[in-house]
């Protein structure tokens, strides 16, 4: 084996040997900052064990020389070589000698627990590729042999990703062009991890308790502090949603830890464990004030060393009382974000996007069709929107919180979005270039006519990893992933995205919100109209085959249909032409319409009737905001007249959304209820008395209140007493993954989230599982 390249011995010309993380931490340990002490195992001896594969396919015998060219459009074949790549590296050994030296190596640090980084360098005459963060992923392991091996693999493995294999062919990069090295460093027990990133016009400290791997997972809502370049003096905190953290396997607090097998990152050989945090600890900001000065000071020497604008990633490794502040990555100013003006509002879907602003002032005037790619700016978003949302690069709205139409929306069509950025609309022209970062929450203006800033801008959103975009198509994940005894379903509307996610290891569809469904095919007109104009048969046709491609495509899986709940303030180009009464914020909603005007509600019960007698038997109905009982009982007269119950495996749900389920929920059951489907976007603003439109109230509308938590707590714990199944439908799982625990542990029978989240959703029910297995063994021990 080639020699070990250690951090502190790296020169300039081993810069493609080590790749580029490697080589920025050496520059800066080398001038005397606090670097985690570690070494590179260069990327000839990836190429080595490429070219070493034993292996009767074309495909794999011709590597690392095979430039791959493949067809990223036809997403099945890259699913197929993608896989077939990684299985063919995951059952190879790798070379005795290599994994003794590294090993040797490692226990000079006398640690259990090592931490595998992925360091590339790409030929320099690749242009374009500028940071590939969240492309390729850490990996830990213990410090023994049989782990090491295997973490080297899984490592190097990622190169041949799906979504990696997409990104080499988007720039037109050739295996032989990259380089990928492997950074080996120890992990120790931290205090606190996060990040720093700076620019001229603010410094920004994020920070978690315990191993940074919590933020990278998007499991905690980090603290953010605020800070003033010049003086380093803390304009504002907040503190963050922090629940779980990560230590080493020896390190936890025994005394509030739950431990479980990180599987989200190494089903083998984890030498890592999450644990509960003490409430008391969840109000606490992470950072002790001597911490936080510490990495304020450490910012400002960096400036000197790095320039105005860098990013860094530090831990605080030690015990509970004292620790020693180290960096662990170091990114120095590659962003195309310009650090002038800035909008800042609410991250609502992920990812970062740049392109040209199309700004509208007036909500009310939709345009007829949007220019392709563009970033809309505009007041608000109301489900009519819907088909022309197909077409645009991001969203910015004035209003809106995470829970509302544009956030919903966005995060199932797997656009970036920001909402709640307050007077977009006059702080941003039609034709600005701008970037829009979904994560942050922010909107940046890109100056100049650089063309290669804007490319920059569209590499970056390639690369999101913790909200993979909807609009491309899913991997498969089930090949890494536990067995949960947990349901998980998925919330779709889109007959577009059913190719790309029926393939997710999910149940089945736990919403199919109709009201979204049906506007692709009602041209501009309420559903009213084409029945006042004798069209009722033609709607019933085109209903019927929009509900039945996703009776196809997922069957024998349960799909769970929710009828139409409109308000009229929600579609005002489809005004209903028999209202009369006046607006308010519920309207005139759900089941309470259909006693008013129950035309539509026959319309789409005849819609999955017909599906019915095309044979396929695996659609349900949700009833939306009941009421009252005497409300479901009229739905459920209509329901039989329509014959949808002489087929044995139908049933008839509500969601329970209205408070006045919390007490009516027994006699529900009584008049036939066969489960409920809680909504937690409803509920919480019923409750609390929030319009979840309304995003300056995004601290009020908290679905994680106690008054939330307690109802939720209640409805499960009701239906199971009643013997019916309890699912939940609402935004709260996914964007609280935190309060999954709480669900599996009271007993929730599926959870159902946006495609975006299903990964990240089926680990945390996995976590939550385990938790309570262990927790059983225990008791049962004791």
């Amino acid at each position: 084996m080639n020699k070990l390249y250690w951090l502190d011995q790296i020169k300039l010309q081993d810069r493609a040997k080590v790749g580029d993380k490697a080589f920025y931490l050496s520059k800066i340990i080398q001038r005397g900052y606090p670097v985690m002490p570690g070494f590179v195992v260069s990327a000839e001896i990836l190429r080595q064990f490429l070219e070493n594969l034993n292996s009767s396919e074309s495909l794999v015998a011709d590597l690392p020389h095979s430039s791959l060219h493949l067809d990223v459009t036809n997403w099945r074949q890259l699913q197929q070589v993608a896989s077939r790549l990684r299985q063919e590296i995951m059952t190879a050994t790798v070379t005795q000698e290599w994994v003794s030296t590294i090993f040797q190596a490692a226990r000079e640090w006398e640690t259990s627990c090592l931490i595998l980084r992925p360091s590339l360098a790409v030929s320099t005459a690749t242009p374009g590729m500028k940071n590939i963060s969240g492309l390729l992923e850490s990996v830990f392991c213990q410090c023994e042999p049989e782990a090491i091996a295997l973490a080297l693999k899984r490592t190097w493995s990622q190169i041949f990703r799906a979504r990696s294999l997409l990104y080499w062919q988007h720039l037109g990069i050739n295996l032989q062009q990259i380089n990928l090295a492997v950074l080996v460093q120890p992990v120790e027990n931290a205090i606190a991890s996060g990040s720093l990133t700076t620019n001229p016009s603010g410094w920004e400290i994020e920070a978690t308790l315990g191993l940074g791997i919590a933020i990278a997972l998007g499991e905690v809502q980090p603290d953010v502090y605020y800070i003033q370049p010049e003086t380093g003096v803390v304009l504002e905190q907040q503190l963050g949603n922090k629940m779980l953290a990560y230590s080493i396997d020896d390190a936890a607090p025994k005394v509030f830890s739950q431990p479980v097998p990180n599987s989200a990152l190494t089903p083998d050989h984890t030498c890592l464990i999450t644990y509960i945090l003490p409430e008391a600890q969840q109000k606490q900001y992470s950072l002790q004030e001597e911490y936080l000065q510490q990495i304020i000071a450490l910012a400002t020497q960096l400036v000197s060393e790095l320039g105005k604008t860098f990013t860094i990633k530090w831990t605080i490794a030690g015990q509970t009382t004292s620790g020693k502040l180290y960096i662990t990555q170091v990114s120095p100013s590659q962003s195309i974000i310009p650090h002038s003006h800035f909008i800042r509002g609410l991250g609502a879907a992920g990812g970062r996007v740049a392109a040209s602003a199309l700004v509208i002032t007036n909500s009310q005037q939709k345009p007829e069709q949007l220019p392709k790619g563009v970033i809309l700016v505009v007041p608000t978003i109301t489900p009519d929107w819907l088909p022309l949302l197909q077409q645009v690069g991001g969203i910015i709205t004035e209003q809106g919180g995470l829970t509302s139409h544009a956030a919903i929306l966005s995060r199932e069509l797997g656009i970036t979005a920001v909402v709640n950025a307050t007077s977009a609309t006059t702080l941003i022209q039609t034709g600005e270039r701008l970037l829009l970062d979904g994560d942050r929450g922010e909107v940046y203006r890109i100056k100049g006519d650089s063309k290669e800033e804007m490319e920059r801008g569209r590499e970056e959103n390639l690369l999101s990893s913790h909200h993979p975009n909807p609009k491309a198509p899913h991997p498969a994940v089930t090949s890494h992933l536990p067995m949960i005894a947990t349901q998980l379903l998925v919330n779709l509307s889109q007959s577009t995205l059913i190719e790309q996610v029926q393939n997710l290891p999910v149940d089945g569809v736990g919403l199919l919100r109709s009201e979204l469904m049906v506007l692709n095919i009602l041209n501009g007109q309420h559903p009213n109209s084409w029945i006042l104009n004798g069209r009722q048969a033609e709607l019933l046709e085109l209903w019927s085959e929009q509900i039945m491609q996703f009776a196809r495509a997922f069957a024998p899986r349960p799909i769970f249909y929710r009828s139409l709940d409109w308000r009229s303030q929600d579609l005002p180009s489809l005004r209903d032409s028999l209202e009369s009464s006046p607006q308010s914020m519920l309207g005139e909603r759900g089941t309470f319409s259909y006693l008013r005007n129950p035309a539509v509600f026959e319309l789409e019960l005849k819609a999955l009737a017909s599906v019915q007698q095309a044979g396929y038997c695996n659609v349900n109905l949700i009833l939306p905001f009941v009421r009252t009982v005497e409300e479901f009982v009229f739905c459920r007269r209509k329901v039989e007249q329509a014959f949808l119950t002489e087929v044995a495996q139908f049933q008839l749900w509500m969601m329970a959304e209205v408070p006045s389920v919390l007490f009516l929920l027994p006699e529900y059951v009584i008049a036939g209820v066969a489960g409920i489907s809680i909504g937690t976007n409803d509920l919480t603003q019923l409750l609390l008395g929030v319009d979840r439109e309304q995003g300056q109230l995004a601290k009020v509308f908290n679905e994680r209140h106690p008054a939330v938590m307690s109802a939720i707590a209640q409805l499960i714990q009701m239906a199971k007493t009643a013997g019916i199944p309890c699912s939940i439908c609402g935004q709260a799982p996914a964007l609280y993954p935190e309060i999954i625990d709480k669900l599996v542990e009271w007993g929730i029978t599926s959870i159902s989230v946006e495609p975006e989240a299903i990964e990240r959703t089926y680990q945390a029910i996995a976590r939550a599982e385990q938790r309570l297995i262990l927790a059983a063994a225990k008791r049962k021990l004791n």
